[in-house]
């Protein structure tokens, strides 16, 4: 495990964690509740899971790198791998949300947008590396540490998302859906935890 230095303990934080590659094909399997109970044993509070895919809400006061990097050497223990670990807080989320360059209310039969998080600033060749032999019919945007794709075609036949596999690890993937849902699940339960600290408005 990284060396990682806990020396600042932060605001208690909602966070929304986001495990790169878990039930995947068969692979990585994680049962939703043995990770909600994981996760309470290591003392995170307030514990939800959405879908099968990894994705997990929680409150912590500690910091987000120390997270992360706890995280997924807690799973790698108790499951047998280690999936990156990405954690944005549930502000963090709605801005995401609210920022994306593209109109889901627009969208097409068989269209779709996607949006992959990053676990630190992408390189300043990932514009060049997704947009290699890409189809005109697909765009992508890129904005700080995420990285929002709008297709028009399943992205089974998209070049633009078999180009993701070519950016390694640290990245991990969501569609529309269930952003949204996790924005919203995350904002519910940090409006609840500000009222329980005395934080709230009456």
């Amino acid at each position: 495990m990284k060396k990682i230095l806990r020396d600042v303990v932060e605001p208690m934080q909602m966070y929304v964690g986001l495990l790169r590659g878990v039930n995947v094909g068969g692979k990585n399997k994680i049962k939703m509740a043995d990770l909600k109970l994981l996760l309470e044993n290591m003392g995170l509070t307030h514990v939800r899971t959405l879908l099968q895919s990894g994705n997990v809400v929680f409150a912590s006061s500690e910091a987000r790198e120390w997270l992360e990097a706890r995280i997924q050497e807690e799973i790698g223990n108790a499951f047998g791998f280690k999936p990156n670990v990405m954690l944005r807080t549930a502000q963090e989320m709605k801005a995401i949300v609210a920022e994306c360059p593209y109109d889901a209310a627009v969208l097409k039969e068989g269209e779709g947008i996607q949006i992959t998080m990053c676990k630190d600033e992408p390189s300043p060749d990932t514009a060049s590396i997704l947009s290699n032999g890409m189809q005109e019919v697909d765009e992508f945007q890129i904005q700080g540490r995420e990285i929002y794709c709008l297709y028009r075609q399943s992205v089974l036949d998209s070049k633009l998302a078999n180009n993701f596999q070519k950016l390694g690890s640290n990245v991990t993937t969501r569609n529309w859906n269930t952003m949204t849902k996790l924005t919203a699940l995350a904002g519910e339960l940090d409006d609840f935890l500000q009222r329980e600290n005395g934080n709230g408005n009456d």
